[in-house]
């Protein structure tokens, strides 16, 4: 259990360049989570284009977080093992092949396809970026270096409509996936001279069948969220799909459990602290991943904003959370008061800025600006303790894991925080106005009169907020759940033992 500090002096000390290998990081980061949530903003655009209906706007989304969810513990777990700089530059060389297909994609199962492939070189950044850090920052440092990881994290999920407004008032879709391409090259050149190798040579083997189970678990489940409003939450389809996600999830579960060097170590879960940060996380990004979905759909289908007028105007969230956490804010709010009350803080106001979009911002930008001004405010406080509070909670050796566990958490909630909010919106849509339509587009252009299309988006309004709500909720019971079983951990071990225990 000691070779990654045998091997690594500078986990200690802190590597002499450590924060320019942190920029280096962070751009590439920066780069898989704006491709995240720039598709957002160019849904209409590939709505026209493509012809592609909600469920294959669903599936160009979900098709990278599934891969992306089911490999990032392999990932992990292959980083720790073979090297975390080697697998950061070939996550960086698939990712930038995959945009390349993605570009140059001419219909949505292509472009899907595309999505699917981008989602493998996601899961090696994912999961080396944060290793890295933990690796090159002494104790003192890390806290602050995870709360800018966590900031580019924030940024990148913020921005993403606002790049992918500008891109697309100027060219054609398919540039939002190309311009991924000089990023990939400049981060690989920089990765190759400036990250400092690190691995565990005892590291775990890659459990490839638990990646496959896990993959084909979630799929199944998703797939039944998605399907459920077109063919009926008790039809034969939905309820087969989402036995076999539920057969695969106890098949991955139990196979964790019974092998030598499972991928995901169950034991894991006896540990308090990481299960607050676990449960929070995936509410947390369950409301915040599908709420983005539906917001961008909002400032353009209700509120009639442009690709770059929606972009423009979802800055505000990503600006709340640059100038509070880059000031040392949201450091300072966790070191003063804790990482459980900073967590429900944070949540609490992620959770009043969902739910002023959903209630005040219906028929003006006004509540919309609250709400991205209290919601970037709420990811400030809290985003860096709940990753800081994972990655304490998994051993130092077992970096890679414990970033593939953090990613997938985040990937897995935002996987299924856009299909189920979807498909609330979807229902809530089809029963204010029963038309045989597949998306909004399509129903306002099968509208007869002015008055059938006013009630086609007051409908789709509805449903938004709807949505809205319910994304609110979760975020809320997600904070508020990892800050009570924090709060318990940390009474019951103090920090010195819980280090010992699991170090």
């Amino acid at each position: 259990m000691t070779a990654t500090t045998a091997e690594n002096p500078t986990t200690r000390t802190g590597h002499p360049q450590r924060w320019l290998i942190l920029g280096v990081i962070c751009v590439a980061q920066l780069t898989v989570l704006l491709d995240n949530t720039v598709l957002n903003v160019a849904i209409p655009s590939l709505t026209t284009s493509l012809g592609a209906s909600t469920a294959d706007i669903q599936w160009m989304i979900n098709a990278y977080s599934l891969v992306q969810s089911g490999l990032l513990l392999t990932a992990g777990s292959a980083s720790d093992r073979y090297g975390r700089k080697k697998m950061l530059a070939a996550g960086l060389a698939l990712f930038g092949i995959g945009s390349l297909a993605a570009g140059l994609a001419q219909n949505s199962g292509q472009l899907i396809a595309a999505r699917a492939g981008m989602g493998v070189g996601g899961a090696l950044l994912m999961t080396t970026t944060l290793a890295v850090v933990v690796q090159i920052f002494d104790d003192e440092a890390r806290v602050k270096a995870i709360g800018i990881w966590a900031t580019v994290s924030s940024l990148g999920f913020a921005a993403g409509p606002l790049i992918g407004g500008v891109m697309l008032d100027h060219f054609w879709w398919g540039a939002i996936f190309l311009v991924n391409i000089p990023v990939a090259v400049l981060g690989l050149i920089a990765v190759v001279a400036l990250v400092p190798e690190s691995k565990n040579p005892q590291g775990d083997r890659p459990d490839l069948l638990g990646a496959l189970l896990s993959t084909i678990s979630m799929t199944g489940v998703v797939y039944a969220i998605i399907s459920g409003p077109g063919h009926g939450w008790l039809s034969g389809h939905v309820l087969a799909s989402a036995a076999v996600g539920l057969v695969f999830l106890a098949a991955f579960v139990r196979w964790e459990l019974s092998i030598e060097h499972p991928m995901l170590d169950m034991h894991f879960f006896r540990n308090q602290k990481f299960i607050g940060a676990v449960a929070g996380s995936i509410l947390v990004a369950f409301g915040m991943g599908g709420s983005l979905f539906l917001l961008t759909q909002h400032l353009q289908f209700v509120l009639g904003y442009g690709p770059l007028e929606a972009g423009l105007r979802t800055a505000p969230l990503a600006l709340s959370v640059v100038v509070l956490n880059m000031s040392g804010v949201g450091a300072k709010l966790v070191t003063k008061i804790g990482t459980p009350r900073a967590i429900a803080i944070g949540m609490t106001a992620n959770a009043a800025g969902l739910a002023s979009i959903a209630l005040l911002g219906r028929h003006g930008y006004g509540g919309t600006l609250l709400g991205l001004v209290m919601m970037g405010a709420g990811i400030a406080f809290s985003m860096p303790a709940m990753a800081n509070a994972i990655m304490s909670a998994i051993p130092p050796e077992k970096a890679g894991v414990g970033a593939g566990v953090n990613g997938t958490l985040g990937e897995f909630g935002n996987g299924f925080g856009v299909a189920v909010l979807g498909a609330v919106l979807n229902s809530r849509f089809a029963a204010l106005v029963p038309v045989a339509a597949a998306s909004m587009p399509a129903a306002l252009a099968a509208a007869k009169s002015d008055a059938e299309r006013g009630r086609i988006a007051d409908a789709f309004a509805s449903g938004l907020e709807t949505s809205q709500l319910v994304g609110a909720v979760a975020v809320l019971a997600g904070g508020l759940l990892a800050a009570v079983l924090l709060h318990r951990a940390e009474r019951t071990a103090p920090a010195p033992a819980a280090k010992h225990r699991w170090g």
